[in-house]
Formats: C-alpha cells, structure tokens, sequence
C-alpha cells in the first residue's frame, strides 16, 4: 500500500480527556488522508492516535520499549517489540517525514529533539515550545500544518 506521508505524534501516557478525544480525531483525519502512522505504541496519546487511525480503517506502526509486542494498546494495527526502553524514542522519528507532539512531558521531548536534530518539520499541540517547532491551536490548523509540510 502506498502512503502519503508518514507521520509520527509524540506525546505523553497522561492526558486530559479533552486531549485524549482531540487526539482521537487527529488520527481519524490522518488515516483519511492516508497518512501512515508510527507512535509508542502505549496509553495515552499513544493510545489515542491509534484509536483515531484504527476507526478510519488506517494504518498505525507502535513502536514499544518492551520485548513483548503484547505490551502495545488494543488498537495498534502492527506493534514492534524493541526492548530498547526510551532509547526506542529514536527509532519512531527516524521513520517520519513529519513529526507531531502532543502533550507530553520529558519523553516526549526526547522525541522532539531527535526530529528537530533531523532537520524534520515539528508541530507542536498543546506541547513544548520549543525554537524550530509549529504551534498549532486546533485539531484542523494541526492537520493542515502537516498537509503544507508535506507538500513543501
């Protein structure tokens, strides 16, 4: 299957229910635009992400810290084992054309920086702000965001 882009959000374990719903519609959106797309593979926004994409009949790769695949939320469609722990946070950015945080906390800025070192597009959602990311202040600015960096 050919993707049109491969998006990898970034974000924390605990969050608000308003961020968790919003998350749930991002990746809703992003599985209608065809987006692949790569996480943590764990609760919170992860779960989320992978929730919205599993709802669109989309694609979401987990990326886990543990060696047992098993360890990924219900509604990652491929989860991979690494046993790498929070060193794994490399290997989600590497794989994306475009990075997305939302929430999160120091995890999530690991993530953040590996994507900015990169010379990645990041944008961010309720967030970091961090110097070279995108603000952005709704589920619609974020999904527009991503569609003008990738067809930069």
């Amino acid at each position: 299957m050919k993707f049109s882009g491969r998006i990898a959000v970034f974000g924390g374990r605990e969050i608000t229910e308003s961020i968790y719903n919003d998350t749930v519609e991002i990746g809703r959106k992003m599985a209608k635009e065809n987006w692949l797309v790569f996480c943590g593979g764990g609760e919170g926004v992860m779960e989320a992400i992978a929730k919205g994409v599993s709802m669109e009949n989309g694609t979401c790769i987990g990326i886990l810290k543990d060696k047992d695949f098993k360890t990924g939320n219900q509604f990652l469609t491929i989860p991979i084992s690494t046993g790498m722990d929070i060193t794994r946070n490399a290997l989600i950015s590497y794989n994306c054309d475009v990075g997305v945080a939302i929430s999160g906390a120091y995890g999530t800025l690991s993530e953040i920086a590996y994507t900015l070192a990169q010379d990645k597009k990041l944008l961010c959602y309720n967030s970091w702000d961090i110097p070279g990311s995108i603000q952005t202040d709704s589920v619609d600015s974020l999904i527009k965001e991503v569609q003008k960096c990738l067809n930069q």
